[in-house]
């Protein structure tokens, strides 16, 4: 049986008092909540400080992206063995805006999987379609080869490591929620293309998120469906409370 894991993608905000205070009051609310997997994501000058509050709990510290080359001359990147060294769990990829803002591809997001896997981090893969495609009825087609391209050449034991995240482009930030039936729909897609391309028990094994614009009255509805086993929460995971809410919809 899987668990839900709950992971928390701040983006661009919060200053370092901010997040002291989010991540306290986050600790102490998660203390009461056990048979969830909690993760936070805040951006990369507040890591270490995330990691410091959060040492004596069971949230886990993940970084928002990281660059595709262990060092170098890479101005403004940050390597995945900095962000494995600093303390990190995870590290989310492929993320919507970063394909979006800053021409990621899936070739580049693949090498950077791989890398991820290589310095001892989890990857939370990113996929989606934009309004436009699933307008045209191409969302199924989007996300296969979104997928197919991001884990290209990984291996059955890389691919146990990973966490896949389906965040419809329209839905993140937008305030517009894909419906459950929408979500499982997609999810079911995404496990039946890894048990065929890899095997059943990796399928049945591997956590299969929903992330776009979940909050605290939709995450119960969307968490029952069948193949959702969690969510990567954009802005609801800026407050406590809401992010605990959502975290305790899963029990």
């Amino acid at each position: 049986m899987r668990t839900y894991f709950i992971a928390g993608n701040w983006k661009m905000n919060k200053t370092f008092g901010e997040v002291n205070t989010l991540l306290s009051q986050l600790k102490k609310m998660a203390a009461e909540v056990s048979g969830v997997d909690i993760a936070v994501c805040p951006p990369y000058p507040y890591l270490s400080l995330a990691v410091e509050i959060l040492k004596d709990s069971d949230i886990a510290v993940g970084a928002q992206n990281m660059g595709w080359e262990r060092s170098g001359a890479f101005t403004g990147e940050v390597s995945p063995d900095m962000v494995k060294d600093v303390g990190c769990t995870y590290v989310i990829l492929g993320h919507s805006e970063r394909r979006k803002f800053f021409k990621e591809d899936d070739e580049l997001i693949n090498k950077k999987i791989k890398l991820a896997i290589a310095s001892h981090l989890l990857p939370i893969v990113c996929v989606g379609e934009s309004l436009h495609e699933r307008e045209n009825g191409d969302t199924e087609q989007v996300v296969k080869t979104q997928i197919e391209g991001c884990l290209k050449g990984l291996q059955t034991d890389e691919i146990e490591k990973i966490t896949v995240a389906y965040e419809p482009v329209w839905a993140i930030g937008t305030g517009k929620t894909a419906t459950p039936e929408q979500a499982q729909q997609v999810h079911e897609m995404l496990r039946n293309w890894i048990k065929n391309n890899y095997n059943r028990e990796i399928a049945e094994t591997i956590r299969i998120q929903y992330g776009g614009s979940v909050k605290p009255d939709n995450a119960k509805e969307l968490l029952s469906q069948k193949d959702i086993d969690g969510a990567l929460v954009g802005g609801a995971s800026l407050d406590a409370k809401s992010f605990i809410a959502i975290i305790k919809s899963c029990e």
